[in-house]
């Protein structure tokens, strides 16, 4: 099995392990302590919860299962875990090299920061080292009997012998974790008092070991009333930078707010207006979601595998799988204390450095949940195929896609915040809120690194903003929102991500991506005054 033998181990680790060594990289320039210093240590548990003895047990079962997909995103994005940490001699170097899932910093472009170990892999561990696209390309074409294999979302591509490709699914590629992981999930199925979340636990187990998701995505949808929960399995394609579409391994073990959903459930009943409201022609928002959208809360009391590597996701928008939205709709997940604790210790520092004085009293945290939640809305609008209806938008725009998916979810996110103040349906605070801890957010989003889809979706919509004047920067260096001009950029900005997906034009979606994702000098200089007054660029959880 691929798993089971050295092969699996990426190509530049057995070329160069000799040369690691105790230090950081002498072509790196931060020491070990400065690198450590991006990620503020916020602490996760269980334990100030109110959860019955039963769902205690349930939530120890999940987090043991949520390990072994730990596990499994080691291999998928690095390789031997275990050989590589003993290696490094250095603890902070070591710590960091868990933080980041391997040798490359993921806040900084996947900058290598062990001597040695080379560039990461475009596609990570999911295709051989040197396959190239057009190889790929090529040899689907002259394949097509194997093309859907190769493609798929949950296998990984490997050469046989004579240097052919081959698909091995991912329960045959990493048979013990996720056998593993699929007992545990059936033993909480046998623990908890919620008939509704055992079935799902059942299903999602059964698709572990088959890699058939969809069923269970089917089940997910349908609980309604389950107090724990848990996102487990592969699920999002970001480390995929090859083409962007084979899943990686994570696991969110939750607990609902249930007083929060409360807030939150006025919201999911107006969506089907907000798609129609969309500035687009008619054939760019002619797909009708899931009638029925859930927005829920959640306290996160684990992390695992690829949703904890580098910057930590605060929000979830839920199933991918475009049959599943067009049927079930999508469930948001808004993961409330990590959100907290990223406002309060990154947002707000950021905003005290950049943001004029007279309009920090607009940066609050029932902005930054807002704007976080309907960034998670935003996905399930729009278009999930093209215009045409021959592709998806996911397939047609391959390696931009999750950039552009995340950028047109940010900007909707706003828009629609926008017409819900119109219309009278934002009661708490005022949009100017809503509109000055956006701008806030760009640059700590920023600060992800291009490798990242969330950062480069960013610099897209600073460079845009900057063109059409939605902020400006005075020569005191701080950056105040200009209220009309936002709301322009913010529609314009709406409309052309939204046509470059519905086109599915990959070529215009890359130089779009490519003219507009990039750090200039000036933002730079000021992202580099943020780092110097000791402001992290995230978190790590202590869990």
């Amino acid at each position: 099995m691929l798993i089971r033998t050295p092969v699996f181990m990426f190509v530049c680790f057995l070329s160069f392990v000799a040369t690691w060594h105790t230090s950081y990289s002498n072509g790196y320039a931060d020491e070990p302590a400065e690198l450590l210093a991006k990620y503020a240590t916020v602490r996760l548990s269980a334990a100030d919860l109110d959860l019955t003895p039963t769902e205690r047990r349930v939530v120890s079962i999940l987090i043991e299962a949520a390990k072994e997909m730990d596990a499994v995103f080691w291999k998928q994005a690095c390789g031997d875990r275990d050989e590589l940490l003993a290696s490094i001699k250095d603890v902070r170097l070591r710590q960091f090299a868990e933080i980041n899932y391997g040798p490359w910093d993921r806040l900084d472009n996947n900058r290598p920061f062990v001597d040695g170990v080379g560039e990461k892999p475009t596609g990570a561990r999911f295709y051989p080292h040197d396959l190239t696209v057009k190889e790929f390309q090529s040899y689907v074409k002259n394949h097509p009997a194997r093309a859907s294999s190769l493609r798929d979302l949950y296998t990984v591509v490997r050469r046989g012998k004579n240097g052919e490709l081959q698909a091995i699914p991912y329960h045959l590629a990493y048979p013990d974790e996720t056998s593993r992981a699929a007992s545990l999930l059936e033993k909480a199925a046998a623990t908890t008092e919620d008939a509704e979340f055992a079935k799902y636990l059942r299903a999602r187990a059964a698709a572990l070991r088959t890699d058939k998701y969809q069923a269970s995505d089917m089940v997910w949808m349908d609980m309604k009333q389950n107090r724990i929960d848990v996102v487990i399995g592969p699920i999002e394609t970001y480390e995929d930078r090859l083409f962007g579409r084979k899943a990686a391994h994570e696991c969110y073990v939750l607990v609902k707010d249930m007083t929060w959903n409360k807030r939150l459930e006025r919201y999911a009943e107006m969506l089907p207006e907000l798609q129609k409201g969309l500035p687009v022609p008619a054939e760019y928002k002619k797909e009708k979601p899931g009638a029925k959208a859930d927005l829920y809360a959640y306290d996160v009391v684990y992390y695992a595998g690829d949703c904890n590597a580098g910057s930590k996701t605060i929000a979830i928008n839920l199933p991918n799988d475009e049959e599943v939205q067009l049927k079930k709709g999508s469930r948001r997940l808004q993961l409330k204390n990590a959100m907290r604790a990223k406002f309060d210790r990154i947002l707000l520092p950021i905003g005290n450095v950049l943001i004029s004085e007279e309009q920090r009293k607009h940066l609050q945290f029932h902005a930054f949940f807002g704007n976080t939640m309907f960034h998670e809305v935003a996905h399930g609008l729009g278009v999930k195929y093209t215009i045409d209806g021959k592709r998806t938008v996911r397939e047609s725009l391959r390696d931009v896609y999750s950039a552009l998916e995340e950028g047109k979810a940010d900007i909707l996110g706003l828009y629609m915040l926008t017409k819900l103040s119109e219309q009278g349906e934002l009661k708490e605070g005022e949009l100017m809120d809503y509109y000055v801890t956006f701008l806030a957010g760009i640059f700590r989003s920023v600060r992800f690194g291009a490798s990242s889809a969330h950062g480069r979706a960013n610099m897209i919509r600073f460079n845009f903003f900057k063109e059409k004047g939605a902020f400006r920067r005075g020569t005191d260096g701080l950056y105040r929102v200009e209220f009309d001009a936002m709301q322009t950029a913010m529609t314009e900005l709406s409309r052309r991500i939204l046509v470059l997906q519905g086109n599915g034009d990959y070529r215009a979606a890359s130089q779009f991506v490519e003219e507009m994702g990039f750090v200039g000098p000036g933002l730079q200089a000021d992202l580099e005054r943020v780092s110097a007054r000791g402001v992290p660029v995230d978190v790590v959880f202590d869990q």
